[in-house]
Order: C-alpha cells, then sequence, then structure tokens
C-alpha cells in the first residue's frame, strides 16, 4: 500500500493507493480454490440397468380337460321326445263311430293330447297332464326287463318296462318303439335282445 500526497495552492490532500498486485493475488486464489474441487463422474457401477417389462392385456387362456369332460358327461341329450303315435289316435277316431268302440277312442285322444314320453341319456320320463304337472322319472339303472307289444301291422307299439322292485310301467302307442326299447337296453347294460309278443289290435 503506498501513500501519494497532492499539493494545491490552497490545500494538501493525501490519498491512498492500493497496489494492483492485490486483486490479482485474489483472483488467482480464488481459480486455485476452484480447480481444488473435486467433481464426481458417474462410474460404470453406479448406472443401473434399465429393465423393460412387456404387459400384455389379454388373458391367457387355461382349459381343464376334467372340469369339460365332466360337464359333458352331466349334459342331458335326449333321444326321443315325443307323444302317442298318429296313426293310434286316427285308427280310434275311425272306430268312434260305433258305440263300443268309443271308450277307446276317447282314451286315444287322452294319450295324443296329454300324454308325452321322454328318452334321454340319464333316464325315462312320462309326462301327462295338460300342463305336464303329472310326470314320472326313473334311470336306466332300476330297469330290470323290457319288452314290445307291436300294434295294428307294426307301425307303433307298446312297452312295457318292467323295474327291479317289480313295478311294471306300460307306455302305450310309442313310435319307434323297436329302437327305444333296444336304447334302453342298451342304456341299463343288458343284452339287447327285445321279448315282442304278434301284433295285438289297435
Amino acid at each position: 500500500m503506498a501513500m501519494a500526497t497532492v499539493t494545491s495552492p490552497t490545500s494538501t490532500t493525501s490519498i491512498t493507493l492500493f497496489p494492483a498486485t492485490t486483486t490479482s493475488a485474489v483472483t488467482h486464489q480464488s481459480l486455485y480454490l476452484i480447480t481444488k474441487l473435486h467433481f464426481t463422474k458417474p462410474t460404470s457401477k453406479s448406472i443401473r440397468p434399465i429393465t423393460r417389462l412387456h404387459v400384455s392385456s389379454s388373458k391367457p387362456s387355461t382349459t381343464i380337460t376334467a372340469t369339460t369332460s365332466s360337464k359333458k358327461a352331466s349334459e342331458e341329450t335326449i333321444f326321443f321326445d315325443g307323444g302317442a303315435h298318429y296313426g293310434d289316435l286316427v285308427a280310434n277316431l275311425l272306430l268312434g263311430f260305433t258305440l263300443l268302440w268309443l271308450p277307446l277312442t276317447l282314451a286315444a285322444v287322452l294319450r295324443a293330447f296329454y300324454l308325452r314320453y321322454r328318452f334321454t341319456n340319464l333316464r325315462v320320463s312320462v309326462i301327462s297332464g295338460l300342463t305336464g304337472q303329472d310326470r314320472s322319472d326313473f334311470s336306466y339303472e332300476v330297469i330290470k326287463d323290457v319288452q314290445v307289444v307291436p300294434r295294428f301291422i307294426g307301425e307303433w307299439g307298446d312297452i312295457i318296462i318292467t323295474l327291479k322292485d317289480g313295478t311294471k310301467v306300460d307306455l302305450r302307442s310309442v313310435p319307434k318303439f323297436r329302437e327305444i326299447a333296444k336304447y334302453c337296453l342298451s342304456m341299463a347294460e343288458k343284452p339287447a335282445v327285445l321279448k315282442e309278443t304278434g301284433p295285438k289290435g289297435f
């Protein structure tokens, strides 16, 4: 630091001068401190790998074979579903003009409109009544014997099913009665040998 004296005619002024080297020294010292700072660079170990997840919105389809097979086994398929043969009604209506045949004609009319047979892979059903409120069902496991009785010229016939408890179920005027009787025997695991008698009236 230097002192300078300025003399004027009226007064004397002293001015203190700072050397220029002081500012330059401060600047160099600041640069030195900045260069001493350690900048941490990211290393390869600190970089985490980026994993991409592919998300699919579609749901995997799973098929369970056991469940499908059990559902198919429990489904009820119809082999025959219908009423008495129409020939039984026509023949009895033609013969109904005689007073002696009139009761049989009325029975044929009732069978045609109020009686229905249903044979499935699980059971035999006999549905009767105007709205089908009367119904009798039994499985093939309780069948002991099956017999058929042809009617007229064999176009239709009766199926007589004997159960293991001795009960006899008489199904009158059934169309395709031979095929249905053989189906009942096969479902009951019985020999498919029909016990058939000769044709008997209507």
